[in-house]
């Protein structure tokens, strides 16, 4: 399955969850077991040598990521949405288009210099990885690869992610969004 068949499989809902957004909507694409295998597939081809664990920003990042940390052989370490851990956590605050948000960390999840994968669906313009990043980091994880189903491009996320030392791989963009 090629990266356009992969597209394909991705629904746009339009005016969602605002009037102009154009919704990349992935549950068709994870629906698809096919779809979903080659999506995984592709994801493990270019994920960089040398990493020791996958982290998943919730909610849509766990699926994608903790199916490539077992395609890999790898543990999986879930940034989660604030207040969800039952243990003492680290969090990172940071802003959406719409207001802040919080993701949180087990720290005794990341061994110190533990070379992590970041991996989530979409990056648009970078705020929740940035904080995936910072996240791991102050845990004392080396995050300098990011991984991501889909792109937009015209918002500049990847090029934000490389500008803090974070090279950054998605299967697929979406221009113009």
């Amino acid at each position: 399955m090629t990266p356009e068949d992969i597209k394909a499989l991705i629904r746009t809902v339009p005016d969602f969850p605002a009037p102009g957004i154009q919704f990349r909507d992935i549950t068709t694409l994870i629906a698809h077991g096919p779809g979903l295998a080659a999506t995984i597939e592709a994801m493990a081809k270019v994920a960089p040598g040398g990493i020791a664990a996958i982290a998943g920003i919730e909610a849509r990042g766990f699926i994608f990521g903790a199916a490539l940390a077992t395609r890999l052989g790898l543990g999986f370490i879930p940034l989660r949405k604030a207040g969800k851990l039952p243990v003492p956590a680290m969090g990172q605050d940071y802003t959406l288009e719409y207001g802040t948000a919080r993701i949180e960390l087990d720290p005794k999840l990341v061994n110190e210099g533990e070379p992590v994968l970041i991996v989530d669906d979409l990056i648009a313009t970078g705020g929740t990885a940035m904080a995936g990043v910072e996240l791991l980091r102050r845990a004392g994880a080396r995050c300098d690869h990011a991984a991501f189903v889909i792109d937009l491009p015209d918002l500049g996320g990847i090029a934000r992610l490389g500008e803090a030392g974070v090279a950054s791989r998605a299967l697929i963009a979406f221009e113009g969004d």
